[in-house]
């Protein structure tokens, strides 16, 4: 049996081994509430799960938003993730997830709380296109085996940004700033499996006038910087010569970005190679984390305004070195 400390241990510990831990929850299924799926979300994200509380609703609340809660002395927006997903409930909405995520605090309406699992992100495969775009990726619960249980991990950041627009900003090119000069040849590598926040992330990029390539997974970013290192070293140049920048999420599918970051901390052909971590997850554990795998900056989900400060200022200091 561990020890509360070793749990506590080994979940500060998921940073470094490319793994994760998913909460595991039920919606619902079809109209008679038969063939319930299994769904997750990144227990990084939850900041708590109770009971369902009386919610009160708001005159003029969009479809799916059931109202607001008075938890603990903050008035919580509550959204009925059954109804957003398009399935029925058979015992109710019996519990919340109270989430913080992109500078944002909500609360997710849920049928039932299954459990909580520890997986790798090699588990994870991408589901891109699938769901209306409500679900980035599906997670092999007990890993690569025959019948294992299947998990929909949900874009959650996607789902609270078409429910609620105001909670993230577009990209305004009057607001970015001046434009932003790049060796010739060079461009901004990131990662992100989010289409949502890839297209803002194009969007800023432009805006800026920067070259870039956009990946989908820090695996498929890793690739990607071997095939631009060796085309670097044929000729006869530096791979910073080619990659200005590495922008990377944070949670991925196959590979994450903790794990991304730290494989090109190691590598000495990377070193001059500065790495921003653009996520979702906040807070100062995540921050912490980020510190501790060696990224250059960090910054939370979304304003284009600070990301592109940000760029700027990690893109000045690698200059001046």
């Amino acid at each position: 049996m561990k020890s509360v400390q070793q749990e506590v241990d080994e979940r500060s510990n998921l940073t470094n081994s490319n793994k994760f831990e998913l909460l595991l929850f039920r919606l619902g299924g079809d109209a008679n509430g038969e063939h319930s799926e299994l769904f997750g979300i990144n227990v990084f994200k939850i900041r708590e799960i109770v009971a369902m509380p009386e919610v009160t609703a708001v005159a003029g609340s969009p479809p799916h938003m059931l109202g607001v809660v008075n938890l603990r002395g903050q008035i919580i927006t509550v959204l009925d993730l059954p109804g957003i997903v398009g399935v029925t409930p058979k015992t109710g909405l019996n519990i919340m997830l109270v989430t913080e995520f992109a500078r944002t605090t909500q609360a997710f309406a849920v049928e039932s709380v299954d459990e909580i699992v520890r997986l790798d992100w090699s588990q994870v495969l991408t589901a891109e296109g699938t769901a209306g775009g409500k679900v980035t990726s599906i997670a092999r619960v007990d890993g690569d085996v025959q019948n294992t249980r299947l998990a929909q991990v949900l874009d959650v950041e996607t789902i609270l940004r078409e429910l609620v627009p105001a909670e993230g900003k577009d990209v305004d090119p009057e607001t970015i700033g001046p434009k932003v000069l790049l060796k010739p040849g060079a461009v901004i590598l990131a990662a992100d499996d989010s289409v949502v926040a890839r297209n803002l992330i194009e969007k800023g990029l432009e805006a800026m006038g920067v070259h870039f390539i956009m990946t989908k997974s820090g695996k498929e970013a890793w690739d990607r910087l071997q095939v631009i290192a060796d085309g670097a070293k044929a000729e006869g140049v530096q791979v910073s010569d080619r990659v200005a920048m590495i922008l990377t999420d944070l949670e991925m599918p196959e590979m994450d970005g903790f794990t991304l970051t730290r494989l090109v901390k190691q590598d000495a052909r990377f070193g001059k190679i500065p790495v921003v971590i653009h996520s979702s997850l906040s807070g100062k554990t995540n921050e912490d984390h980020v510190k501790g795998v060696g990224a250059d900056a960090y910054v939370a989900k979304f304003s284009a305004e600070d990301l592109a400060g940000t760029i700027r200022t990690v893109l000045s200091k690698a200059a001046a070195a």
